[in-house]
């Protein structure tokens, strides 16, 4: 009776292992107005208690937009960056064999486990005038630590697992046997790649890239050591709403993260819209 009633269970879909839909759908929306909607709203409310000169003000002085064009700007070059070297990464790691394969694979995930101030201290330690690379790229005129370039390399450093964690399983379940078949048909290693491969894996590596993008965007601890923090000049946009907040201008603090939330969220948004737009058509190029 009991095989028999749970047989039937399964047949009408009345059969799941976790609780009905009305339940878990109720607490999906808990956690997620506790862990993210709330912090959010409270970053609003602070705002709100600006007047509208006082807003403006404070997000588009001069030393706030030039954060912004570093903050946005490096995050992209960064995230670029990823998605070329970490798609290459991601190729190796999956198409061939080779001693010490699985080290590798291990240390591209070092950047989620290092603290981003060690991640910083390392990289301001290499890349400084005095530092292991820093001394020769000093001397062939070439200033990485305390500039925006610094800043790209911090960046590039913490996104690219995003990329290669992203484009990796998606490498993995490409079907060899349509490369094989596009090099019978007379395909070149070009044309396999961009008419076969490429397709594929594109929605991956625009989500690797929005990834990436999203972490550069509000990263700290791994910036501030190499980038110098001169205003006009390094200054990325975190950096001056602690600086804001150390000066108890929480509403101007606020108002700033406000700014970048909303650019950043129509960035992704933007990006996601791309990539559903690339996963429709590579279905209807299958019908």
């Amino acid at each position: 009776m009991h095989v028999t009633v749970t047989t039937r269970s399964r047949a009408k879909g009345a059969f799941r292992v976790m609780p009905g839909f009305g339940l878990s759908l109720g607490f999906t929306l808990f956690y997620l107005a506790l862990i993210v909607l709330i912090p959010l709203s409270a970053v609003f409310l602070k705002t709100f208690t600006l007047t509208w000169d006082a807003f403006w003000n404070a997000v588009t002085s001069d030393r706030v937009v030039a954060s912004y064009k570093l903050s946005f700007g490096a995050s992209l070059v960064a995230a670029v960056f990823n998605v070329v070297f970490g798609g290459i990464v991601a190729w190796v790691l999956v198409r061939y064999r080779f001693p010490g394969k699985k080290i590798i694979d291990a240390l591209v995930d070092l950047p989620f486990a290092l603290p981003t101030a060690v991640a910083g201290i390392a990289l301001t330690a290499l890349y400084s005038p005095n530092g292991w690379f820093g001394r020769y790229f000093e001397a062939a005129g070439i200033k990485i630590a305390f500039t925006p370039l610094g800043i790209v390399i911090a960046l590039t450093f913490i996104g690219l697992p995003f990329v290669v964690r992203t484009v990796q399983p998606v490498l993995e379940d490409v079907e060899r046997e349509l490369e094989e078949a596009a090099a019978c048909l007379g395909a070149n290693h070009a044309q396999i790649f961009i008419r076969v491969i490429f397709p594929a894996i594109m929605p991956a590596l625009l989500t690797g890239f929005a990834l990436a993008f999203a972490r550069a965007t509000g990263e700290y601890g791994s910036v501030i050591f190499i980038a110098g923090n001169m205003p006009m000049i390094s200054e990325i946009t975190p950096l001056f709403i602690v600086t804001k907040l150390e000066q108890y201008d929480y509403a101007g603090a606020t108002a700033i993260a406000v700014v970048m939330l909303i650019v950043s969220f129509a960035l992704l948004l933007a990006i996601n819209l791309l990539q559903a737009w690339t996963r429709n058509r590579g279905r209807a190029r299958k019908f």
